[in-house]
């Protein structure tokens, strides 16, 4: 038995069902879960003095691609958007290999930890032929690091001879993609409450995959209990493509396959329209935001005033590294904050809405109930932020705010991830960062030969 006491702490922003603040209270914690929040003071392995600190629940991403850490900031792709931008780095991509993904999923979600997120959901879809066992190299870099990793087996099946993006060097057969969904899932995903891992079918797009392919990974997902994920609606090049190809725009396309449903989530879901966003509300479809990469993409902004009025599952993303072009979601909730705010005006959602997005929203994008709030039961995931500094100084008397209002730059003081302390004044505990960096930094040049 393990026990931590977050003894005495400033605030709690707990994101309850009650939105319940506490001030001046110890938060227990027992084998990974939190035990009781308030006055009584209990004896712990290990304390940790809250007394100037207030403490969030961990952070949920719910859409990244870890593997693109090797190619963000490459100069030749900054001014394209999203479907030449694809083009041109699928041309890297191919060269992925299973230390390329291991060292860039170790890096990324490391800055995810050392930026409160605890629960990282990553959509990997790039397999190449020979490539090696790439999830499996996900979920080591996960467990080294002691974050909640849920992967997902992604795949595609267009490449550029069939209408698609991608080179036919990582495009796989409808037959090769379903075997391979059924073993990962049968392997890795742990549906026990608390788990730290799972996985999610996860084809890439409606411009990379075959109808086909879509229906059929539908199915085999629910037959295994998994959810679904994929991008849509991101672009208006997409809609073109789908009006074109099949008569239909992006999300009644993908109604006609089995894809919508409180066990489905889309990445980016720009360009819905009202009555869209209705079927998305209606069917409990959500949608994962990720206000950055659709700003440096041109993509456009996301209607999430509208989707949180109407009830649509909304979380937060930092999406992939390349198209945004970092792993940090406490930039992306403020900027989320910044975004709707210029955008919606007085209908923006508050700088506490877009914390629960991250948290209570994306929870719920990857069902998840143990994860999201800081109560007893729940899954003790939780970051500290020492507010006695100078970035914070009048900015402390809206603590459920602060983080959109006025943001926080810089590594969080502690981040907890089912009891155990994973970063401790701003440095990752689990891994040598200079080793890690340098380990990294080595493999990125092998990788792009430059």
């Amino acid at each position: 038995m393990s026990t931590l006491l977050i003894k005495n702490a400033r605030y709690v922003v707990s994101c309850d069902d009650s939105d319940t603040l506490y001030e001046r209270v110890h938060l227990f914690i027992q084998d990974g879960v939190i035990r009781s929040i308030g006055p009584d003071y209990r004896q712990a392995d290990a304390v940790i003095d809250a007394s100037s600190m207030v403490v969030y629940p961990g952070l949920i991403n719910t859409h990244h691609h870890l593997y693109q850490l090797f190619s963000r900031n490459l100069p030749e792709v900054q001014r394209m958007e999203l479907f030449p931008w694809l083009v041109t780095l699928y041309e890297v991509w191919k060269g992925l290999d299973e230390e390329v993904v291991a060292w860039s999923s170790l890096a990324g979600m490391g800055e995810l930890l050392k930026t409160g997120c605890t629960t990282c959901f990553d959509h990997h879809y790039v397999f190449p032929q020979g490539a090696g066992d790439l999830i499996a190299a996900q979920f080591r870099a996960a467990s080294q690091l002691g974050i909640r990793f849920v992967a997902s087996r992604g795949s595609m099946d267009l490449s550029k001879k069939d209408g698609g993006l991608p080179p036919d060097s990582v495009v796989q057969s409808i037959n090769a993609i379903l075997d391979d969904c059924e073993r990962l899932f049968r392997v890795w995903h742990d549906p026990a409450p608390c788990s730290m891992r799972q996985v999610v079918l996860a084809p890439c797009s409606p411009f990379s995959v075959s109808g086909d392919l879509m229906r059929e990974t539908a199915k085999l997902a629910r037959s295994l209990g998994a959810r679904l994920h994929t991008h849509l609606a991101e672009t208006r090049d997409e809609e073109q493509f789908t009006m074109e190809k099949f008569g239909m725009r992006p999300l009644k396309y993908m109604e006609s396959l089995g894809w919508v449903g409180p066990d489905v989530w889309y990445a980016h879901g720009i360009h819905f329209n009202d009555g869209e966003l209705r079927l998305l509300a209606e069917t409990g479809t959500g949608v994962a935001h990720c206000p950055i990469s659709n700003m440096k993409l041109s993509s456009g902004v996301c209607r999430v005033p509208e989707m949180l009025k109407l009830g649509v599952p909304v979380g937060l993303a930092v999406d992939g590294s390349a198209s945004n072009d970092g792993s940090n979601l406490l930039e992306e909730l403020r900027v989320c904050y910044l975004l709707h705010r210029l955008q919606a005006s007085a209908a923006a959602p508050t700088g506490y809405d877009v914390l629960k997005m991250a948290t209570r929203g994306s929870a719920r994008l990857l069902g998840r109930e143990d994860i999201g709030c800081l109560a007893p039961g729940k899954a003790a995931d939780c970051f500290l932020i020492d507010l006695d500094r100078l970035s914070l100084v009048g900015a402390q008397f809206d603590p459920m705010s602060v983080l959109g209002t006025v943001g926080f730059k810089g590594n969080v003081d502690f981040t907890i991830v089912n009891g155990v302390s994973v970063v401790q004044n701003g440095v990752l505990t689990t891994v040598d960062e200079e080793e890690t960096v340098a380990k990294a930094n080595q493999t990125v040049r092998r990788y792009l030969g430059r």
